[in-house]
């Protein structure tokens, strides 16, 4: 299968690491000119640095869980074929300790800097026929994690926006979509793992195969899956050929979820 995004231009919020650069290292690599995105204006020119620079490369440092940031990069980049609502934080609190200014938080990020920018970026995909919008979820809005409740709940709320978004624009030739990452090696998850293991493990498999038993026991990857395989299909759901896929949630979790569909 060849993917062919030539011509297309695609914003992917929070990728200057982990999943949000292996996604936008894949659609450029597919031909789209691409726009990096993060919070500090040197971490972003990192990334583009890394991706090589050049004419399809774009860099705009935007806080885009706020209403602010979020126009700085509708300014930076007024139009874009393919969205992908990628930022997110997670933080680990035991439920009923997690004050109202950290539940704000985490919804500002991981809820409303897509509900925002795909306000903004939607009606422009509708109007000339064809667009994608994918929104980063987890595996946590189905297995709602007891030590990050906040987390797991913004994550199923995404779930949400992105059906009614397709539902919203039905035969319109854009489509809207999730992806559920599992246990995902990323620069923030190797760097939990050696704040929780220490000198336990000598490698980053042996940590990650410890994380799984320990928190995921129902992983049938039996490994932290790689940031590249969770853009794979990410990139793939950007595509034309995924033209009939739309108002769904695709998992790359390892086999996490105890479910078929």
């Amino acid at each position: 299968m060849l993917i062919d995004l030539t011509g297309k231009t695609a914003i992917v919020t929070g990728s200057t690491m982990g999943i949000g650069y292996a996604t936008a290292a894949g659609l450029h690599a597919s031909g789209a000119t691409v726009v990096i995105n993060g919070r500090a204006e040197d971490r972003v020119q990192m990334a583009v640095e890394a991706l090589g620079a050049g004419d399809r490369i774009i860099g705009v440092a935007a806080d885009v869980s706020t209403a602010a940031g979020c126009q700085t990069l509708l300014d930076a980049v007024p139009h874009a074929d393919i969205l992908v609502n990628n930022a997110g934080v997670a933080a680990v609190q035991p439920v009923l300790e997690i004050p109202d200014d950290e539940w704000e938080r985490l919804f500002a990020v991981n809820v409303m800097s897509g509900v925002r920018l795909s306000r903004s970026y939607l009606p422009q995909m509708v109007e000339q026929g064809w667009g994608r919008v994918v929104f980063v979820s987890s595996e946590s809005a189905l297995n709602i994690p007891a030590e990050m409740v906040h987390y797991g709940a913004t994550k199923l709320a995404q779930l949400g926006v992105a059906r009614g978004l397709a539902e919203s624009f039905p035969g319109s030739g854009v489509t809207v979509n999730s992806v559920l990452p599992g246990p995902t090696l990323t620069p923030a998850l190797e760097g939990f793992m050696k704040e929780m293991f220490g000198d336990k493990v000598e490698t980053v498999e042996e940590a990650g195969k410890l994380l799984l038993e320990q928190g995921r026991p129902t992983s049938l990857l039996g490994r932290l899956a790689t940031s590249e395989e969770v853009a794979n299909l990410i990139v793939y759901l950007c595509s034309a050929q995924a033209s009939a896929t739309t108002g769904t949630s695709l998992r790359a979790d390892g086999g996490v979820v105890r479910t078929v569909v």
